[in-house]
């Protein structure tokens, strides 16, 4: 009886090490997707950061631009 009870104790400890190992593997497959989504979410952050600033800077010298052909009329 005892060599059964044994047994079954065995076979349940392995079967948990698997289950928990798998479950590991899993979380860690989540985490991993996570991370890179977080990575290409930055990305296109900075990108969209760094086409808003050359939209300024165009937007900066057209103003530039006005103002000077602005003051040119003005004189004349």
């Amino acid at each position: 009886m005892r060599l059964r009870s044994v047994g079954y104790l065995a076979a349940s400890l392995m079967l948990g090490g698997t289950l928990s190992t798998g479950c590991a593997k899993m979380s860690e497959g989540k985490e991993d997707s996570a991370v890179a989504r977080a990575e290409d979410a930055a990305r296109r952050a900075e990108t969209a950061a760094s086409r808003a600033e050359a939209a300024a800077q165009r937007a900066e010298a057209a103003s530039g631009k006005t103002e000077r052909s602005f003051k040119r009329k003005m004189r004349k």
